[in-house]
Formats: C-alpha cells, structure tokens, sequence
C-alpha cells in the first residue's frame, strides 16, 4: 500500500468529496456461447423495477470493498454458474452515459464472457428466468438499460478476437476436433467456411492447435474418426484468420 506522505495527509484531512455528486459502479457480464449451432448470448429476465419484465444482461452492483474484477467473478458465478477457470473473462469496456439508469448516476463496467455450451442456470435473486438467446435473434432496443449497445460491443469484440487470436477454443471443450473449431467459427461469424481451407490453416498456424494423440469416438452414423486437438501455447495467431466480406 502506499504511504500517504504528511503533506497528502493535511490536505486530505480538509478534503470534502461531497462537492461531487455521488455515483455507483456495476458490472455487467455479456456471456457468449456456441449453442446448438447458433451464437448466443446468456440474458435474464427481470424481477424488479427498473425494466420489470424485461431482458437484460446479467450482473449487479460493485461492493464497497470490491474491486472490479471481484465483483465481476462474484456476479458471474451467481448468476450463471460459470466458474472463473472455466472461460474467457476480459473487461470490455466502460458505459456511463448520464441517463441510462433512472435510479441515479451509475456508470457500468461491462465484462466479455467465452463459455463453452453450458445449460442455463436456474433465476437467482432478483431475476424471473434464465437462457441462452441466439445473438441474431436479440431485439436490442427491448433490452434494459443501455444492454444493446453493450452486447453489440461485446459481440463484435468476440467476432474480430476470433480473427487474430486463439480463443475461438474458449467456445469448446478441453479437447476438440477441427470440425468442431470450424462450426465455432462459422457460428461466431455467420458465415459457412471451406472445411479444407480451414483445416490447413489452423492446424499450420503455429502454436494455435495441439495433436492430443488420438481419435474422437465415431458417432453413430460410423465414417472416418477425426483426430484430437487441444489449445496450444498461442496468444496471437500469425497469419490471421480473415472474417469473410459481409454479403
């Protein structure tokens, strides 16, 4: 901890904070996921005013005595079951307009969520339901607050991550196959993606994919097994993997 020197101790004894109107933090959580082929985003439903009845993001208010990142575990493990070792959790960005909460002046730090498929927890306080909505299907302007615009940051956050980094595995499990990585991003991205092309370049980009040693179990229908990958060591992927052009 620092030590206040004598001189920041005077002053600070004179120092009246409520010449500045107070304010909250919250931390909202825009939880994304690969579902049943469909890119989607974890949203709840609200018990209580403000917004009663309407979707929103999950997350809450920051305690006096946590800092940021507490209160986002905190939030993300209660309200989504999500462990902090089991996803990708990185701070999004700042929301602070002076009108987006009635209650009074409170600015919200929003965190960005990778989670593999995962079923929707049960509601906890304050909320009337829980589930993974398809990020296509997601009316923004029927959100609380000012969620649209921070799930629409979150999701093109996701989409460009996939593009110059290796966390497109954040949406699968510990193991996986290169089929199951390219519906990833093909999901993330909305668009279908050449299997062969893909293959050749995620398994030649190094440190980006792993050989476990073995095959996946064939599933019913039989045909060739697929070999077994893990994340490798890779925090930057060279060369990218390019978004195709919209349209």
């Amino acid at each position: 901890m620092r030590r206040v020197p004598p001189d920041e101790q005077a002053w600070l004894a004179t120092y009246d904070p409520s010449q500045f109107p107070p304010f909250a933090v919250t931390v909202d959580m825009v939880l994304l996921t690969v579902r049943d082929g469909a890119f989607s985003v974890l949203l709840v439903e609200r018990a209580s005013h403000p917004w009663l009845g309407a979707l929103s993001l999950p997350g809450g208010f920051v305690q006096a005595h946590e800092d940021l990142e507490t209160a986002a575990v905190r939030r993300l493990d209660r309200e989504t079951g999500v462990r902090r070792d089991a996803a990708h959790v990185e701070q999004l960005g700042a929301f602070g307009a002076p009108d987006r909460d009635p209650r009074m002046r409170v600015v919200s730090v929003a965190y960005l969520v990778f989670a593999p498929d995962l079923e929707a927890p049960q509601p906890g306080e304050g909320t009337r339901s829980v589930g993974w909505v398809p990020v296509d299907q997601v009316d923004p302007a029927a959100l609380a607050a000012d969620h649209g615009l921070i799930l629409a940051a979150g999701v093109e956050r996701a989409r460009a991550k996939l593009e110059y980094t290796p966390l497109a595995a954040a949406f699968v499990g510990e193991q996986f196959t290169v089929g199951e990585l390219r519906r990833v991003y093909e999901a993330v991205w909305g668009h279908a993606l050449d299997p062969r092309n893909f293959h050749r370049k995620v398994t030649g980009t190094p440190g980006f994919l792993v050989p476990v040693g073995r095959p996946a179990p064939v599933g019913p229908e039989g045909g060739r097994p697929a070999a077994l990958f893990r994340r490798g060591g890779a925090t930057s992927l060279r060369p990218s993997m390019l978004r195709p052009p919209p349209g």
